[in-house]
């Protein structure tokens, strides 16, 4: 246990350290591309820009996140900060959202008003986010495997990349074919890009803060799981819920058959735990043991 611990702290100091770097890349280019966006008049490369100040804000909230997850649980915060990389999800994806629709907003202006565009600068500026972007991207891709923080920030980067690939065809197109229309056009398919990304996220962080049980877990079969271990009676009162990335509760009440002794209880919890576990990836489990009681015995009881 004590090796895992330590890989763990180490893990979290690599996500750190990777974070606190793409938060100076995306820094450097979210100033870069205002200044040439301003001078230039492109609206893509403005609204690249504005992504990247999402990034900005999205990856200083991760890391504060990674650094909230090292505290130790306390009397008065009895599970820690556990669920603080879930809130820094749930930020970063309505950030995506809100961002894209202000994209839009603008997009659809410049379409009724054009503007002709300068367009080396633009091509320089999208290759500029697309070198410190893409270096940012292979930084966090290692750490997005079940992690939603990271996976957030992740993807906050990815797009923005993908943005500025955009872009750099853009500033191309308008370069030798004065098509400017490209540019708001592209604007909107970020945009939409955006929010196509960020549901997604939104609505994984928003379930596991709303306490609902992970898709992947029936009540029901789980239910009729434990049931099948004698001298069960009956499973009621059940609640399942997923605290962060790595830990999902199991809560229930028990009715026995006949008044077993508590060191037979403590055997039947060993079975239940490598049950839900093992068929289920149920990690915590807390059992109320009941004989005889009279109670509402749905699987379902609203508290």
């Amino acid at each position: 246990m004590a090796h895992n611990h330590h890989h763990s702290h180490a893990h979290n100091d690599l996500k750190g350290k990777n974070l606190l770097i793409s938060i100076f890349l995306n820094i450097l280019i979210t100033i870069s591309q205002v200044i040439g966006g301003l001078i230039s008049g492109s609206l893509s490369l403005l609204s690249d820009a504005l992504h990247n100040f999402s990034d900005v804000l999205s990856l200083i909230v991760s890391y504060v996140a990674t650094v909230l997850l090292k505290k130790k649980a306390s009397t008065n915060r009895t599970f820690g900060y556990k669920r603080a990389e879930i809130i820094a999800a749930f930020v970063n994806a309505a950030t995506l959202i809100i961002v894209a629709i202000i994209l839009i907003k603008e997009a659809i202006e410049r379409f009724i008003d054009p503007k002709v565009i300068e367009s080396n600068l633009v091509i320089w500026m999208s290759l500029l986010g697309i070198a410190a972007n893409g270096l940012s991207v292979l930084l966090l891709k290692k750490h997005t495997d079940n992690n939603m923080n990271m996976k957030s920030a992740y993807l906050h980067l990815l797009t923005d990349m993908m943005a500025s690939v955009a872009v750099l065809i853009g500033g191309l197109l308008m370069k030798f074919f004065q098509m400017y229309w490209v540019d708001p056009a592209l604007t909107l398919a970020i945009a939409f890009y955006l929010i196509y990304m960020g549901y997604y996220l939104l609505k994984e962080s928003s379930r596991v803060l709303m306490l609902f049980t992970p898709n992947t877990i029936h009540v029901q079969h789980i239910v009729e799981e434990i049931g099948k271990i004698d001298p069960i009676k009956n499973v009621h009162h059940v609640h399942i819920w997923q605290l962060n990335e790595n830990e999902i509760h199991l809560e229930a009440h028990i009715d026995f058959i006949k008044d077993i002794k508590l060191s037979e209880f403590d055997v039947i919890l060993e079975r239940i735990e490598d049950v839900v576990y093992h068929n289920f990836g149920i990690n915590h489990v807390n059992i109320q043991p009941e004989f005889g009681k009279c109670d509402a015995k749905q699987i379902i009881v609203q508290d």
